[in-house]
């Protein structure tokens, strides 16, 4: 049984925050047509508490390796990147590079895997500006489609998956995989961290089994600590940890509009200035949570707009954290 065939009967998702299938993902690749194809691995997280990338960069970084040089044998890549944020680059290179030479001596030694340090930029984590990154292009997102699995790296197909998704495919491989997967845990929390638990647990289970749950009232945002949706603690029973797989734990006695200016300063200070939605968006949401009454119907109208006209994720998503938290947690 070949390992794209071995992924897609694990049922086996990415895990940087799309959840798409992986196996299908693969064979895309394979299937395309072309006379060089690459493969990517994605460690550029930028979201403020998704911490699982540098935790498996640490604790498995030959798992990681092994997971890549799978897929570059799976769709018929000589060459890969382990593209990685600009501190995990300093951190893990070397000990990276030497693991590399060590499993292509034994495997391929006609691959390259490169290790690529990001420019720097939050919106670097998404999938087309990566590629206009390792380019040396401006770090902006591309018009899709074509996505990468079709016209990628220099127009050649191209695989894009998470650290995580590599990880899993050589566990698989070794039949090793119990369908789980890891979940970062932050804010209010006695046990912060990083967490290899069940696949699709709500939100409730995993806080529990992590022994972090509160015996008072909170909120839980999950998916990323600036992205990601609002839950209550009575939502918490049946909302699942999705995503990226990151939850973070807020009390009512934190400050909400200091919450609220955060994210904005994070995001005003991260989107790439493409688009004008996003863009403009965040700038005049900044201004408005500086007002001593603030019109968050005014904001909920500009984070509408955004939602439908921004050219990317991150605009077009950033959005619903901001207004379940208007609805959930200002108006209760």
């Amino acid at each position: 049984m070949d390992i794209i065939q071995k992924i897609t009967e694990a049922n086996l998702c990415g895990r940087g925050g799309a959840g798409f299938p992986t196996g299908k993902k693969w064979g895309m690749v394979r299937d395309a047509k072309g006379e060089k194809k690459y493969v990517i691995a994605n460690g550029s997280e930028g979201e403020p508490g998704v911490l699982k990338d540098s935790y498996l960069l640490e604790k498995f970084t030959e798992k990681v390796v092994q997971g890549v040089i799978l897929a570059m044998n799976a769709v018929g890549a000589n060459c890969a990147y382990l593209y990685l944020r600009a501190d995990l680059y300093k951190k893990y290179k070397k000990k990276l590079q030497l693991i590399i030479n060590y499993e292509l001596q034994i495997t391929n030694d006609q691959m390259t895997i490169t290790v690529f340090r990001e420019d720097g930029k939050y919106l670097n984590g998404e999938e087309t500006t990566m590629l206009n990154s390792i380019e040396k292009k401006r770090s902006e997102p591309r018009f899709k489609p074509p996505y990468p699995t079709i016209c990628g790296l220099y127009s050649c197909p191209t695989l894009v998956n998470n650290v995580e998704t590599f990880y899993h495919t050589a566990q698989i491989a070794e039949n090793k995989y119990k369908n789980t997967r890891f979940y970062s845990l932050s804010g209010k929390v006695k046990n912060s961290g990083v967490f290899e638990l069940e696949v699709d647990l709500s939100v409730d289970e995993v806080l529990k089994q992590t022994d972090n749950y509160l015996n008072k009232a909170f909120f839980v945002q999950v998916g990323g600590g600036a992205h990601g949706f609002i839950y209550t603690k009575e939502e918490c029973k049946e909302a699942l940890a999705q995503g990226a797989g990151a939850i973070v734990v807020h009390d009512y006695q934190e400050d909400p509009v200091e919450i609220l200016k955060y994210w904005t300063d994070f995001f005003l200070a991260r989107n790439c200035g493409q688009c004008i939605p996003c863009r403009e968006g965040f700038y005049r949401i900044n201004q408005l949570l500086k007002e001593s009454e603030i019109d968050y119907e005014l904001i909920k109208e500009i984070l509408e707009v955004m939602a439908d006209t921004s050219f990317c994720g991150l605009g077009q998503f950033a959005p619903e954290g901001y207004l379940d938290f208007i609805k959930k947690i200002l108006k209760r």
